[in-house]
């Protein structure tokens, strides 16, 4: 019997949504999803803590001037970040957190090493852009963009679509929708023969 092959929750292909801009610097996993909340191993149900000391009064109330409450952003899945976006510890749970949340696709001019490739694990597209492709995408905040990831570009901006690059594997897994484990298992029936080929 074949082994099922882990999955992330959906292949990426193309996505389309509204663009939302978080303009703070250097946001940290912390401020992401704070610490007192990675008390589970579940994907599921940390979208509630994402961002929570920046969305939440102390009575547990929404702060009606944190970007991703008002009007005109409630269900953006595109997040145009501040530089150096996902600095700090590593840890899972904060791209796990983004993606329960509603956020597919996060975009800056840097993007923290480790968190990136948290995220590309775990199926939330991180995009590093250069300074005129920020500027072009701040003209477009609140409208809505769409994320090619077979042609890897942004789409949807007056000025044209802007190209980005992105590791060749992890971009092979994220259309596929598996995660690493799950593309070796795809490939196991190749596997099994180079093995079966050596044996001999």
């Amino acid at each position: 019997m074949q082994t099922p092959t882990p999955a992330l929750e959906r292949s990426f292909t193309e996505f389309t949504s509204l663009l939302a801009h978080l303009p703070n610097a250097h946001v940290d996993t912390d401020q992401i999803i704070p610490a007192r909340f990675l008390t589970t191993t579940q994907r599921a149900g940390l979208g509630k803590f994402c961002f929570n000391d920046w969305r939440y009064a102390a009575d547990g109330s929404e702060r009606a001037d944190f970007v991703l409450h008002q009007p005109a952003f409630r269900g953006a899945g595109i997040l145009l970040a501040g530089h150096n976006f996902g600095c700090g510890s590593s840890r899972e749970h904060a791209p796990w957190a983004l993606l329960d949340f509603g956020i597919r696709v996060v975009i800056a001019t840097e993007i923290a090493d480790i968190f990136r490739s948290n995220a590309l694990k775990n199926g939330l597209l991180a995009i590093v852009v250069d300074a005129a492709a920020e500027a072009q995408l701040k003209q477009h905040v609140g409208q809505s963009l769409s994320i090619d990831l077979q042609a890897c570009e942004i789409r949807g901006l007056a000025s044209g679509a802007i190209a980005f690059t992105l590791d060749q594997f992890a971009r092979e897994c994220m259309l596929r929708g598996v995660d690493q484990l799950g593309y070796l298992l795809g490939e196991s029936a190749l596997i099994d023969a180079f093995e079966a080929q050596r044996a001999a």
